[in-house]
């Protein structure tokens, strides 16, 4: 989630308007939907407390035992997380950034390493197992974007100023660079890693948001995805490799076939820039969530929105867990004075309090 570049976007944005042509959001339950299965209303969220600043993005290990959380204050920080159990382990906090660490993401074949990227100009890899750095580089910007290859081999970085660099994981140095001449907002792989996705914008109305769709290793374009009436902020690959899913400043997300690179479906329930989404482990949710005061969560396949997470404040970034039902998710700064909620993260899903 690229919330610091997302924000300088959308300075003077407001609640936007729905066209008329989109999916209802009351359609019928899909056949094999796991809808009926999952009360919704019966799940919980649960509070974790540790950053001493906002929240700027939480991540799941592979296992979907451990959670990551980046902050402001500098420091990320890894939670053992008990699926179906009630007790908080301690969380392990991982210092050595001289800035915010904007953004987090974990080896998909590695479920102790952990890298981070910061405003510091460095990336940094973790050993969750005893918070020590294991390696790091310095590249040429403020790192506001990073994501691992399916593989594990390479992390691609984004930084303030468009510019993109892929590292190699092993080495831990940098592949190649390139600069692009518009904003990039949300970066991420397909699920083989042949692909390379961008979501672009000029951070206004009136300007059509696009998703490039590069080659990999290559990175030259492959197509150039029109979807949205405005900037393109974020991208979630679906986990089964059948869809993708873009959030736009035009307060939609849609759904793209990944094999035609058609868009199948548009979700319409939030009102203001989409800023953070993301598709559950078996494909049957997604995930999105705005500066609208709720998560919102419906049905891939039908486009049907199923519950609404209430909130506090706008979300900088929400995640399923790659194993069981449950959603991280991370705010902005809060609408309360005492700001209450600051450095705080909660978890929805479980089956207690």
């Amino acid at each position: 989630m690229a919330s610091e570049q997302i924000q300088r976007s959308q300075q003077s944005q407001q609640p936007l308007q729905q066209p008329l042509a989109v999916v209802s959001s009351s359609g019928g339950s899909a056949p094999g939907s796991s809808s009926e299965k999952i009360n919704f209303k019966a799940l919980h969220v649960r509070e974790f407390s540790g950053h001493k600043k906002k929240v700027h993005s939480v991540a799941w290990n592979c296992t979907g035992k451990k959670l990551a959380s980046g902050s402001i204050d500098q420091t990320a920080r890894i939670w053992h997380v008990e699926p179906h159990g009630h007790s908080k382990n301690k969380d392990i906090e991982l210092k050595g950034h001289s800035d915010s660490v904007d953004q987090l993401c974990w080896d998909p074949r590695h479920a102790d390493l952990l890298a981070t990227a910061s405003g510091d100009k460095t990336v940094r890899l973790w050993d969750a197992r005893t918070g020590k750095c294991s390696q790091q580089v310095e590249l040429s910007g403020e790192n506001i974007n990073i994501t691992f290859k399916p593989d594990g081999t390479h992390i691609a970085v984004g930084n303030r100023d468009d510019e993109l660099t892929i590292i190699d994981v092993r080495k831990f140095k940098p592949l190649q660079k390139r600069k692009f001449a518009y904003e990039v907002n949300e970066i991420a792989w397909n699920s083989t890693g042949e692909l390379f996705f961008l979501t672009t914008g000029n951070g206004g109305f009136g300007t059509a948001g696009t998703v490039e769709v590069l080659s990999y290793p290559s990175l030259q374009t492959l197509q150039t995805l029109i979807g949205h009436t405005a900037g393109c902020y974020c991208i979630a690959i679906d986990p089964t490799g059948r869809y993708f899913a873009v959030g736009s400043a035009d307060a939609l997300v849609s759904l793209w076939d990944a094999s035609e690179m058609l868009c199948v479906r548009t979700f319409t329930k939030l009102e203001w820039p989409v800023r953070t989404i993301s598709i559950s482990h078996d494909g049957q949710y997604l995930a999105s969530a705005s500066e609208d005061l709720f998560i919102g969560i419906a049905e891939v396949e039908t486009g049907r929105s199923v519950h609404q997470i209430p909130c506090r404040a706008a979300m900088n970034s929400v995640e399923w867990n790659p194993k069981y039902n449950l959603l991280a998710f991370a705010a902005d700064k809060q609408v309360d004075k005492y700001q209450t909620d600051e450095g705080v993260f909660r978890i929805y899903g479980f089956e207690s309090p």
